[in-house]
């Protein structure tokens, strides 16, 4: 015997609408863009222009020809409707050409550079020393080797039974040695080292002027490569007994070398993004923030009215739910539009809010400390969508262009008790570590005290993770003579 119950549950369901708005909010204004190209191909209800709604009550205007012929209006009835003739007349010159169209339509192609890689660089380099196949087969595997900064990090061992497995032939060992030091005289100087210490022997061995600083920097990177890496200059110095001034000199030969020997021939694809504002901020004459969206080239979106004349009339029920569907999706998708339009105004409204002496002086230090639950409180919605605005969005602002992400930090307390911005102290170790003595860098418990004495309270182990966000080396590193 079957049992009816009946039970009450909650469940979130998003509407069409709301789903066009998530896909469409975390769009940057390139992005969207191109996403209403793409609804424009796809969807034929959608067309580019504003919404003209005295159109649609001019009569006369809206009354299609063939109406005006079964009227009865004899001004408006023609002397003959042999199409096939007048369709031939007054033909435009530009649909006489072969592919239809004018040398004016003719869009310019930015031309594609022709880009090869360092390996098939070497290998064009190492074609022209008139090589037997036996050789020029252990030179190519050699070249396949090398990894992204042109070092060699394989043993001569492995790379022969490599060959001699692969081609089934025994290649010795002393034929990859002999073609490696071939390799190695190519350009750049350095491309085929095992490690950075013979690298760098190799670029010295091709300097020409080998005069007493060349001498003594190659005696620093043969007998004291390590000290050199952890910058115990006093060590070089009683290991080379050189003093000061020759170190200092025998230092910068060294810094000209290039420590990845690749870089100068890697000519892989790279794809310069620009920053295109989301936002636009400026400054109205009675000193007040005013924002706005910046559009570019997006156009605006209407319904296409003979479509949507289409959908109203009895058609069959194929067709009547096809042009449904789209006339749906096409309101969903302009709405989604201007909701995101409206979240994203007031997103940024609360921000400046937040930030408005940031964003009258642009000074790093007036950042307050701000988190997403801040904004989405303001504008009263989830903070997943406060993330998804502020996700890879810019702002025009008169002292340069913002990412929103930045103005998002965390907060420190000082010693007064007032609360400043973790970007204030960052900023604050980036001018103790500029005023530095050079030669006696300050280390993490230093910068700690100093940054204490400016009134800003943090551990050391805090200052270290600041230090490593701006990319600043350690104490040892940092030091120069």
């Amino acid at each position: 015997m079957q049992r009816q119950t009946q039970t009450q549950r909650q469940t979130l369901k998003y509407s069409p609408l709301q789903i066009q708005m998530l896909n469409l909010l975390h769009l940057t204004t390139m992005e969207l863009e191109q996403r209403i190209k793409e609804e424009l191909e796809e969807n034929p209800i959608l067309e580019e222009g504003k919404e003209d709604n005295a159109s649609e009550d001019s009569s006369d205007e809206a009354q299609d020809p063939t109406d005006a012929v079964n009227s009865g209006d004899d001004t408006s009835v023609q002397d003959y409707y042999d199409w096939d003739e007048f369709r031939d007349d007054d033909i435009p010159d530009y649909k006489t050409y072969a592919n239809n169209q004018t040398e004016d339509n003719e869009l310019y192609t930015r031309p594609m550079v022709e880009t090869i890689s360092f390996r098939d660089d070497l290998k064009q380099q190492i074609h022209f020393l008139r090589l037997n196949e036996r050789q020029q087969l252990v030179a190519d595997f050699i070249l396949d080797s090398l990894d992204e900064d042109g070092f060699l990090r394989r043993e001569s061992e492995v790379i022969a039974d490599d060959i001699s497995f692969a081609n089934n032939m025994f290649i010795d060992t002393d034929e990859v040695n002999m073609m490696l030091k071939i390799i190695q005289q190519l350009d750049p100087p350095g491309i085929a080292a095992n490690d950075l210490r013979e690298c760098l022997l190799i670029q010295l061995n091709r300097i020409e002027n080998q005069d007493e600083t060349w001498k003594w920097a190659y005696r620093i990177v043969s007998d004291a490569f390590d000290e050199l890496g952890s910058r115990n200059y006093d060590k070089i110095m009683r290991i080379t007994g050189l003093d000061e001034e020759s170190l200092k000199k025998a230092i910068q030969l060294i810094t000209t070398l290039n420590p990845k020997p690749a870089s100068g021939l890697r000519n892989d694809s790279i794809i310069n993004e620009s920053i295109k504002p989301d936002f636009m901020l400026r400054y109205t004459e009675d000193g007040e923030i005013e924002v706005q969206l910046t559009w570019g080239n997006s156009p605006a979106l209407r319904l296409n009215k003979l479509f949507t004349q289409m959908a109203e009339q009895k058609n069959d029920k194929a067709t009547n739910q096809f042009l449904k569907n789209k006339m749906n999706s096409a309101k969903w998708f302009i709405d989604a539009i201007k909701q995101r339009e409206n979240t994203m105004l007031s997103t940024l409204k609360a921000i400046v809010k937040l930030q408005y002496d940031y964003f009258q002086t642009g000074d790093i230090k007036k950042l307050r400390p701000m988190i997403l639950k801040d904004v989405a409180e303001i504008i009263d919605m989830d903070i997943s969508t406060v993330s998804r605005v502020t996700t890879n969005k810019y702002v025009q602002t008169p002292f340069g262009i913002v990412l929103l992400k930045d103005l998002f930090t965390e907060g420190v307390t000082n010693e007064d008790g007032t609360e400043v911005s973790n970007r204030e102290i960052q900023e604050a170790i980036r001018e103790i570590v500029s005023e530095e003595d050079k030669r006696h860098p300050y280390n993490d418990q230093q910068i700690t005290d100093m940054l204490s004495v400016k009134g800003y309270s943090v551990a050391r182990r805090t200052v270290a993770k600041y230090r490593e966000q701006l990319n600043i080396p350690t104490a040892r590193l940092r030091v120069t003579i």
